[in-house]
């Protein structure tokens, strides 16, 4: 089940904060990384947050949340973790599909690590488009996505 989740409620924060933690740990190995940016976010930056996010429960326990936010037609998703124990079980793709049917946009916007191989190709199942690469202050190499 998806349903949107109020991250002004510290209690929420909490959750979410706790599984971007364990998700992005293993992001942050799978690109080789230690000092990975999504890692430094606070729970308090969650609650005070201004971005949309939706979290996917299965039997009562949050598993994933997708973090977007839409201005003038352009969606953008800021993040999308599953809990680790959640893994390979089609529920990112449930929350990618979630909002490219539920909210109105004229293009979509995602970027990832580079080397996030199956994160992009994840991507571009739902048919997002690489349209550029950089290298950011922090020195991970990041992919743009967009479709639409």
């Amino acid at each position: 089940m998806i349903k949107k989740l109020d991250n002004s409620r510290e209690a929420v924060a909490n959750q979410i904060f706790t599984i971007f933690q364990s998700s992005y740990k293993i992001e942050a190995q799978l690109i080789g990384e230690l000092d990975f940016p999504p890692l430094f976010r606070s729970a308090k930056h969650i609650k005070n947050a201004e971005t949309l996010f939706y979290g996917f429960s299965e039997n009562e326990c949050l598993a994933a949340i997708i973090e977007i936010s839409v201005t003038e037609k352009h969606l953008a998703i800021d993040s999308l973790t599953v809990e680790p124990n959640y893994f390979r079980r089609g529920i990112a793709d449930k929350l990618i599909s979630y909002v490219l049917t539920t909210f109105e946009f004229c293009q979509a916007t995602v970027e990832t690590a580079v080397v996030n191989t199956p994160a992009i190709n994840l991507y571009k199942k739902h048919g997002f488009v690489e349209f550029k690469r950089w290298t950011p202050s922090h020195g991970i190499k990041k992919v743009a996505l967009s479709i639409g």
